[in-house]
């Protein structure tokens, strides 16, 4: 029984071995987790998280040891002085001037007040004299900024600073910081905190082109760093964040913002006491003074690059002046020289405040070939180009030219143009420049002529706004002082810098296209990549037959009226003079295909305000068609030397009004019915369809009997307010066409009766431009020689000509006595 008992057993045991599952192969992850639930299965161990970080930094550390045992730091003498940005013509070849030419002047830190260094640490890093180089709490505050989302900064300490300036180059990367990182590591161990110090306050820009303290010292307070106060010292270290912006002569504000705060924080590290911060005051910081590198007419070139950059380019005036930059300007060099000497052509007793801008403009890129901001920078920074402000005057007429064609007025409209004139909206009666009566003339006269009267109807039937509007779509900003929808904007009263009235005429050259200007072609860093480049994209704001049309009626300004002076260049030109009240501003904006100059002159009073032109050369007043236009031909003579003649396109068809046809003749049938007559409102006789003295076919509210627009009381076909039969403009009782004041018989724009041409003052038969003695004085006439007389000198010839009268008559009388 036992026996059999445990075969039994074994036999149970056996069989459930065999009915029991093998276990699995261990497997080299245990990843998804066996034997845990849904969620813990998928949570890694603590001996894998544990192992992971382990590894993690093993890796960290590995490649942080091997960055910093590649990392080779300079000798400070090695530390990279800032390389100088050079500007460069339009042929990328030529320099134009450059930035930055770097000075130092190292001074001993042993020199120097201990609360020179203490702002300095103040400011830009407290814990200098405890960290290793870097700040691991900055770094990290830094990071979890960016990490959120925020502008990219760095957690740079005062060593970090000093190698991202001049080792790494500013960078924001995390490469750039770690590189940076490691280095400032090194820099730590390999010199000394006073070291470090001592090369920083040598080294770093501290605006107004000072790198290091001892320039820095010059440049703010005119004396040597060793002389600096706690105030001055906490001025010049306040700033090093934003030298440029934060300069007290830039924003003063902020400038003594950022004063307060270092002086605070160097009273709360022991560099001074309460009491030297209750009696410490706001130091007066010298005015910045202007690098000699901006000397002469190139230096409003060189200041708008740099400001081009900075506004367009993002970049920093440091950046710009101590990457080593190779800048390419659109200026071209010979174009240059002549608008310089186009202006320097003007006579010698130019009054001292005239003041003259030429802006040149490439139309098919917007870059500027050309311009003259003054004579020279450092003695006055004022752009008269870019910054100064003067009335447009007639140079707006243009603007509102194209309003009327873009509403579909034709150029052949015709417009009453006698002066002075009472126009609607006005409260002010418009006069022509030159007082004179064209009669009924066309648009494209009234724009050649530049007549203030047409131009004045012309806005108000199209309506002032889209005179603004289309001065804005051309290049005007629409902030321009003066610039409003009032119906004498035409006339010009705004006042625009003469850079902006350039980009809207640069706008009509290239047939509506509008372009940025801009001076700046391209920018190069020392490795020859492009980091900037000018925008010359075009942007179409106008309608190419518009635009041709423009350009016609103002090739007419250049070919034979007020600006005709800019025809003597020998190729297709168009343009418009400016003349504003009072002469207080002369201006011409002109243009080929290729090439569109604007000039300006004015003359600021000593309180800024616009004063009225001093005449000068024998020329007074000073309009538009004088002075500007003389230098623009100066210029354009030589701008235009070797360029392909090109023509403007075609204006439209002309429009020429057809006269109404005829009424035809009816025939009436006899009819037995009773006819009905026409209305007879005078009981004249006459059907009102047919009484002029009931007609009003104009509907201008004055009956064709007494409307001169409808009244031909000689027949000649000429209505009587355009016949010079019936005219009487001046009211004197004498027509137009008999009054030598109305009358211009040469067609050379003045007024017979003061025109020497055909005045005869004293009724002789000779005009008096050809007369000796207009005014009927005696004329020294020729006597002939009497035989035996004393008429004659010693061997003097018997004269020619007439025999004077009364010796005639003499003669006679004693040939009747047989003398």
């Amino acid at each position: 029984m036992a026996r059999s008992s445990s075969n039994g057993r074994r036999a149970t045991a056996s069989g459930a071995r065999r009915g029991r599952t093998a276990p699995a192969k261990k497997r080299f992850l245990d990843y998804p987790r066996s034997g845990k639930g849904p969620v813990g299965r998928w949570l890694p161990s603590w001996r894998v998280v544990l192992g992971a970080a382990l590894t993690g930094a093993a890796v960290l550390i590995g490649l942080f040891a091997a960055a910093y045992a590649q990392t080779d730091v300079p000798e400070p003498d090695d530390f990279a002085l800032a390389q100088s940005t050079t500007v460069y013509y339009a042929d990328g070849e030529t320099p134009m001037g450059s930035f930055a030419e770097v000075e130092r002047a190292s001074v001993p830190l042993d020199t120097l007040p201990e609360h020179v260094s203490g702002a300095v640490i103040a400011s830009e890093d407290r814990g200098f004299y405890e960290n290793n180089g870097v700040d691991p709490r900055g770094i990290a505050r830094a990071l979890w900024n960016n990490v959120r989302g925020l502008p990219t900064q760095g957690g740079s300490t005062l060593t970090q600073q000093y190698v991202e300036r001049y080792y790494t180059g500013t960078t924001t990367s995390y490469l750039g910081k770690f590189k940076e990182t490691i280095l400032a590591l090194k820099i730590d161990q390999s010199q000394t905190k006073d070291e470090i110090l001592e090369n920083y306050l040598n080294t770093i820009y501290f605006g107004r082109g000072a790198y290091g303290i001892e320039k820095a010292a010059n440049a703010y307070f005119d004396k040597p760093a060793a002389e600096l106060s706690a105030a001055e010292s906490a001025l010049i270290a306040g700033i090093i964040p934003a030298p440029s912006a934060w300069d007290p002569a830039v924003s003063p504000d902020r400038a003594q913002e950022r004063w307060e705060r270092v002086m605070d924080l160097m009273v709360q590290d022991g560099w001074i006491t309460q009491e030297d911060r209750d009696a410490a005051q706001y130091p007066e910081a010298v005015a910045p003074s202007t690098e000699n590198l901006f000397g002469g007419t190139n230096g409003y070139l060189l200041d708008m690059v740099r400001g081009e950059l900075v506004n367009k380019a993002g970049m920093s005036e440091e950046e710009i002046e101590t990457r080593g930059l190779s800048i390419v300007t659109t200026i071209d060099q010979r174009n240059q020289e002549a608008a310089v000497q186009a202006v320097d052509n003007l006579p010698d007793d130019r009054p001292a405040n005239n003041q003259v801008a030429l802006i040149s403009i490439d139309p098919a890129t917007g870059g500027i070939v050309a311009l003259y901001g003054g004579p020279d920078f450092v003695e006055r920074p004022l752009n008269n180009a870019t910054q100064a402000v003067a009335q447009g005057g007639s140079t707006f007429k243009p603007f509102t030219l194209v309003a009327a064609l873009e509403s579909g007025m034709p150029l052949e409209e015709e417009f009453q143009s006698y002066s002075p004139m009472a126009i609607p909206g006005y409260d002010f009666e418009v006069s022509n420049f030159d007082r004179v009566d064209r009669g009924w003339i066309d648009v494209v006269e009234a724009t050649e002529n530049s007549v203030n009267t047409v131009y004045a109807q012309m806005n108000v039937e199209v309506g002032p706004e889209k005179t603004v509007d289309v001065a804005t779509r051309a290049g005007l900003p629409e902030d321009t002082p003066g610039l409003v929808a009032t119906p004498s904007n035409v006339l010009g009263p705004a006042s625009p810098n003469p850079i902006d009235t350039a980009t809207a005429y640069a706008t009509f050259a290239a047939q509506g296209e509008r372009h940025e200007s801009h001076i700046v072609a391209e920018v190069r860093d020392g490795d020859g990549n492009t980091v900037f480049a000018g925008n010359t994209e075009g942007e179409r704001v106008f309608d190419e037959q518009v635009m041709a049309d423009a350009t016609y009626a103002m090739q007419q300004v250049v070919s034979s009226g007020t600006g005709i002076t800019a025809s003597e260049i020998g190729r297709p030109a168009a343009g418009k003079t400016g003349s504003s009240n009072e002469y207080r501003s002369a201006w011409f904006s002109g243009f080929v295909p290729q090439l569109s100059t604007t000039v300006a002159m004015f003359q600021p009073g000593e309180d800024g305000t616009e004063e009225i032109l001093t005449g000068f050369g024998g020329v007074e007043p000073i309009s538009g068609g004088s002075f500007p236009t003389q230098i623009w031909r100066d210029y354009m003579m030589v701008a235009t030397e070797g360029m392909e003649v090109l023509e403007f396109p075609a204006r439209s068809e002309p429009v020429r009004p057809e006269p109404a046809p005829a009424p035809a003749p009816t025939t009436v049938a006899p009819t037995e019915e009773p006819t009905t007559e026409e209305p007879d409102s005078d009981g004249d006789g006459i059907p009102d369809s047919q009484d002029p003295d009931q007609m009003d076919s104009d509907g201008d509210g004055i009956p064709d009997s007494q409307d001169p627009d409808q009244m031909d009381s000689d027949g000649d076909g000429t209505p009587d307010s355009r016949d010079p039969d019936q005219m009487d403009s001046d009211g004197d009782g004498t027509p137009d066409s008999q009054d030598p004041d109305q009358m211009d018989s040469d067609g050379d724009g003045t007024p017979d009766s003061q025109d020497p041409d055909q005045m005869d003052s004293d009724g002789d038969g000779i005009p008096d431009s050809q007369d000796p003695t207009p005014n009927g004085e005696p004329e020294p006439t020729p006597t002939a020689t009497l035989p035996g007389g004393s008429g004659d000198a010693p061997g003097q010839q018997p004269t020619e000509g007439p025999v004077d009268t009364a010796a005639a008559r003499l003669e006679e009388w004693f040939a009747g006595q047989g003398s």
